[in-house]
C-alpha cells in the first residue's frame, strides 16, 4: 500500500505544500541527509490549534495538532523528494507551548511518531527530542522538524 492509500485509509489526505516564509528552504539535501525545516499545524494556508497546551487547548488537540504537522513533513517529502527515495526517518525535534502545570508533551508528540510509523511501517522508526518554549510563531501550539536518510 503506497502513502497515498495509507492516509485514505485514515481519513486523512495530504494538504498542499507551503512555501517558506524566509530565506531558506523546506526541505535541504546535503549528501545522503533530507533536513526538513519547521512545519507547523497549518493545512492549506488555515492556522489550527493556536494558544498554549494545557490552557486553552487540550492534550488530544495537541496530538492533533502534531499529526497535522507530521502530515505537513509527508506532503514535503512527497513532493520535494518522493518517498521511494526515502530509506527511513531518523529524528524529529518538536517544539511546543504550554500553560506552567501542563506536562503531557511525550502524548502530543505521539500524535506524529504514531502517524509516520503507519505512514512508513519500519521506515518510520525514529528518536525525537521534545523542547518547549515560551513562544511559536502565529501562537501556534507545536512546529516539528525531521531528517530522513536517503537511498544512495
Amino acid at each position: 500500500m503506497n502513502i497515498k492509500e495509507k492516509l485514505k485509509a485514515l481519513n486523512l489526505e495530504l494538504p498542499n505544500v507551503s512555501t517558506p516564509g524566509g530565506a531558506y528552504e523546506s526541505v535541504n539535501i546535503r549528501g545522503n541527509i533530507a533536513y526538513v525545516a519547521i512545519q507547523f499545524p497549518i493545512i492549506n494556508g488555515t492556522l489550527h490549534y493556536q494558544g498554549r497546551l494545557g490552557a486553552k487547548l487540550t492534550t488530544e488537540d495537541g496530538y492533533k495538532a502534531m499529526q497535522m504537522c507530521a502530515l505537513n513533513v509527508i506532503a514535503q517529502i512527497d513532493k520535494k523528494v518522493g518517498f521511494n527515495n526515502i530509506e527511513g526517518l531518523n529524528h524529529l525535534d518538536v517544539y511546543y507551548q504550554s500553560h506552567d502545570d501542563w506536562n503531557d508533551a511525550p502524548k502530543v508528540v505521539n500524535g506524529a511518531s504514531d502517524l509516520f510509523i503507519n505512514m512508513l511501517d519500519d521506515k518510520g522508526t525514529h528518536s525525537r527530542a521534545i523542547f518547549g518554549v515560551d513562544k511559536l510563531y502565529s501562537n501556534l501550539s507545536v512546529g516539528l522538524t525531521c531528517t530522513f536518510t536517503l537511498n544512495k
